[in-house]
């Protein structure tokens, strides 16, 4: 009988994949070579199916580049210079060695098409073990194909048109074989769909074993799935997209269709309704916080609730998280320097590097809930002045503090999700908000700059990702934090994706009932009566256009440091508008109030009409001639 060895896809080559460990997470021994060895027995077949859960990229990490290649975070440049992210908001993504890529060898995290090689090996020899139940044979190739299909969108996503990986390709094939060409992105939306639709028959509902089974698939997070990849692809980016009438392949077909379908958002949009209808009818819903002692003011239990629909663990809100990436290091990076007793020396436990620059900041609402240009009774134009916060202002703000005017009269998730000078952090071991620790960030201030390394380059904390139970202490090497899951799809994310939908299908209506679910539980009123009673342009939610940047704005808000804007300005086309700007700030050298409160500019994104798609390297190119590069690389 002749050997069969585990078959490879030549023209993607052969690269050793960093994995990470947890409950599930196991690999399969680099010395099987034979798939009867890796599918001789149900644990052989478990520790195979692992494998393909540990090439999900790493999500909690500098190389993930929603995190660091966008605009959402600035870290200041003696910790963060060589960070592939930073070099590619700054302009320097090459052709050579592309920064933070999943495809083929060169300047790659991980290369997804070894993951999707490894699904078809899985695929096809899963009926192999003799003592695989046929239940868990079901689950396992639905689990597998969603991970096939996830990959797909994850290339699909950075690159646009790629190759579909049906099956395998046999090294006996030749190398002709293996220069396989790039397909439309309509064709690789529908065949993610078809996978997805194929893995919900099978997946269950809810896992059997919630703790030993955490990240693993559900049906739920497969239908969550479907609604991104179907607006993802019914979006801008995708959706009759004619800077990229010259985009072809070598045989002359358009990869990315220049011709505005419409019909793609009503598909859309139903893949959104029967997500949420899913998630709810298995308990899902918008997360509160209800662990407050009655003596708490419901201004906290607002901001708490905002923060724990992210950081608690595993919490109703959350319907697929990736345990693969635990919410770790970046809650030490995140953390200010803020415990009694602490110095700005002594903050090795917690770098307090993660923080968003000066536009981030003016990004969310006034406490009115518009945008604080729009808002008539903000003042806008002296914004950066500075005010001393009364006790109105007690469960936000640091009474009988100086600090900026930016930061007063702001909306509940400004305040949950922002850590700055003069701002309260409730937590660390403090148990009455009346009495919640407060940040000073000042030059010689205990969370302000007196290094090089640990200082937060903007003057913000990305607060919403810390744990609000972590305790920093007043030691060095002292932090004792919570870890959770990085949350790949919450419900608010899904109500905003089917507002969107909604929107782009039928225009205002319907759409406006979802984002006003997301806004109450922030602790706003609704869209119509925010905008008629406090914004200057009252009617605003009454067309598309103005319902659809409102929803943008709202996406920005909700998902901040969550990986969601990224993607989301380059499906809607607006990165260019948004990343060709200055990285501005607050005065880290200040020592004063006057000083401080100076905005100063530390550095400059640059985004090219080409960076919407990462490039393939050039050595791919070569290696594979039916493969043409993405546009203006």
């Amino acid at each position: 009988m002749k050997t069969k060895f585990i078959k490879i896809l030549v023209v993607f080559s052969f690269i050793v994949v960093g994995t990470s460990c947890d409950n599930f997470i196991d690999v399969v021994p680099d010395n099987l070579a034979k798939i009867e060895d890796a599918f001789k027995t149900r644990d052989s077949a478990e520790r195979f199916l692992a494998t393909l859960y540990s090439y999900m990229p790493p999500m909690a990490s500098i190389n993930n580049p929603a995190l660091t290649a966008g605009d959402e975070i600035a870290v200041n440049e003696r910790v963060s210079r060589n960070w592939g992210g930073r070099i590619i908001n700054r302009g320097g993504q090459n052709i050579t060695t592309p920064e933070l890529g999943y495809w083929g060898n060169n300047g790659t995290i991980r290369n997804l098409f070894i993951a999707l090689r490894d699904c078809n090996i899985f695929l096809e020899n899963l009926d192999k073990p003799f003592d695989l139940e046929d239940f868990e044979e079901k689950r396992w190739t639905a689990e597998a194909k969603f991970l096939k299909a996830y990959y797909h969108f994850y290339l699909m996503r950075m690159y646009g048109p790629i190759p579909i990986v049906r099956e395998n390709i046999e090294v006996s094939s030749g190398v002709e074989a293996t220069r396989v060409n790039r397909d439309p992105v309509d064709d690789v939306v529908n065949y993610i769909i078809e996978l997805l639709d194929e893995a919900i028959a099978d997946l269950p509902s809810v896992l059997p074993d919630p703790v030993g089974e955490s990240g693993r698939i559900t049906a739920q997070a497969a239908y969550a799935l479907k609604a991104r990849v179907l607006v993802t692809a019914a979006s801008p980016l995708f959706n009759g997209n004619e800077d990229y009438s010259t985009f072809t392949g070598v045989n002359g077909e358009q990869l990315i269709n220049t011709s505005y379908d419409e019909s793609k958002w009503t598909r859309a949009l139903e893949a959104c309704k029967e997500a949420i209808e899913v998630a709810e009818a298995n308990g899902h819903r918008l997360y509160e916080f209800t662990n407050a002692p009655e003596s708490w003011s419901d201004s906290t239990i607002t901001k708490l609730s905002i923060r724990g629909s992210l950081t608690d663990p595993w919490n109703e809100e959350i319907i697929w998280g990736s345990s693969q990436s635990p919410v770790t290091q970046l809650q030490n990076w995140a953390q200010a320097k803020i415990a009694p007793g602490l110095t700005a020396l002594g903050g090795i436990s917690a770098q307090s590097w993660w923080g968003p620059p000066l536009h981030i900041a003016e990004m969310f609402y006034s406490e009115n809930g518009v945008p604080i240009e729009e808002d008539k009774n903000y003042d806008y134009a002296n914004r950066y002045d500075t005010e001393v916060a009364d006790s109105d202002h007690r469960h936000y703000l640091k009474v009988g503090f100086e600090t900026s005017k930016l930061n007063f009269h702001r909306e509940p998730r400004f305040y949950a999700s922002l850590g700055f000078d003069g701002g309260l952090w409730m937590g660390h071991g403090v148990a009455d908000d009346d009495d919640a620790l407060h940040l000073e960030s000042k030059r010689g201030d205990q969370g302000g700059r007196e290094n090089e390394l640990d200082w937060a380059l903007g003057g913000y904390w990305a607060k919403k990702i810390v744990y609000y139970e972590n305790v920093q202490a007043s030691t060095i090497n002292r932090y004792t934090r919570t870890e959770y899951p990085f949350p790949m799809i919450r419900l608010a994310d899904l109500y905003l994706l089917y507002a969107e939908a909604l929107n782009e299908a039928s225009g205002p209506g319907e759409a406006i009932q979802w984002i006003d679910r997301v806004r109450i539980r922030a602790g706003l009123n609704g869209v119509v009566e925010s905008w008629n009673i406090h914004s200057k342009n009252p009617s605003k939610p009454s067309t598309k256009e103005g319902l659809r940047e409102i929803i943008q704005q709202e996406r920005m808000i909700e998902l901040a440091f969550e990986g969601r804007r990224f993607w989301d300005l380059r499906r809607w086309k607006r990165a260019s508008e948004f990343l060709n700007k200055d990285v501005q700030g607050w005065n880290s050298l200040g020592k004063t109030t006057e000083d401080y409160y100076k905005v100063v500019t530390l550095g400059k994104y640059k985004f090219l009409r080409r960076d919407y798609l990462w490039p393939i390297s050039e050595q791919d190119i070569i290696r594979n001639s039916n493969l043409v590069q993405n546009p203006g690389w």
